[in-house]
């Protein structure tokens, strides 16, 4: 089931969307479940699915501006170069390391579905990375790769928008670039783990005015998910609402030549297989 934060007339609500409508589940589920932050946080998600399964739709999809499917993430978690062709594209030698590359994002640094990307004064290099999202449903630390997907709760989309000069201003970090205000995206929404039938053969690709840049699946994972979350939760402890970011295939606009930015009225899409598309604009800041 997909489950969406939404807004209508002023008011933030969650529901289920079902046939591209949607289930107003807000003030069902108890007055303090008013996100599906909450319904992740609060171990509810298999309640609120049997309840929305029992309820006509209350308005058409296409009459609510969708928000952030998780608005207020504990620790949103990225990580770097996991597909296998992706250390070669980088030309610089280097062999495949032993472990992933791992940073964090504020949440400010991403947008929901039809939002625009913000492309900032300070650089001209915005910079697009399709990537499938876990969303985490189970507190854990040190969580058995055998146990991993027990710890999750659903998937979403994130476009992990980066700055590329930026990324390279220090030595050891990638900090700056990965956390522009509203450089990054994350939607449509949370489709619920029991719908994954094979996590090692999600297809992930981005389209960027419509043409396919980044084709890939999981099963191309130099770190697989449940490794991810075995590595992860070794030196943190993962908390219900915690998002994962699982990398980005090849094809970024870094690695053509000459590199291809975003630029304002480009529109990039997003598209994971049982999941759906995060569509997003480009715009400049205005300062």
């Amino acid at each position: 089931m997909k489950f969406i934060n939404f807004e209508k007339d002023g008011k933030v609500s969650f529901g289920a969307v079902r046939d591209d409508k949607v289930v107003d589940l807000g003030g069902r589920l108890g007055d303090d479940i008013r996100t599906v932050d909450d319904l992740v946080v609060h171990g509810l998600v298999n309640a609120a699915k049997d309840i929305a399964a029992t309820l006509e739709p209350d308005i058409a999809l296409d009459q609510v501006k969708l928000l952030k499917p998780i608005l207020k993430p504990g620790k949103v978690i990225c990580v770097g170069v996991n597909y296998a062709n992706r250390n070669e594209e980088y030309k610089d030698g280097s062999e495949v390391k032993k472990y992933p590359s791992i940073f964090m994002r504020t949440p400010g640094s991403l947008v929901a579905h039809g939002e625009n990307l913000v492309r900032p004064p300070e650089s001209e290099q915005l910079d697009y990375e399709g990537e499938i999202v876990l969303v985490i449903g189970k507190a854990g630390r040190r969580i058995p790769e055998s146990e991993a997907y027990s710890h999750i709760a659903g998937l979403t989309i994130m476009n992990e928008g980066s700055i590329r000069d930026w990324i390279r201003h220090a030595k050891f970090n990638v900090t700056q670039g990965k956390n522009f205000e509203r450089s990054g995206s994350l939607g449509p929404w949370m489709v619920t783990s029991d719908e994954v039938t094979d996590y090692s053969n999600l297809r992930v690709q981005t389209r960027v005015n419509g043409e396919t840049r980044q084709d890939d699946t999981t099963a191309n994972m130099m770190y697989p998910i449940a490794y991810l979350v075995n590595y992860i939760s070794t030196f943190t402890k993962l908390q219900p609402g915690d998002i994962i970011a699982t990398g980005t295939p090849t094809g970024a606009g870094a690695r053509f030549d000459p590199p291809v930015w975003l630029k304002p009225g480009d529109i990039v899409e997003v598209e994971v297989n049982g999941v759906g598309i995060l569509r997003n604009g480009i715009e400049d800041e205005v300062v």
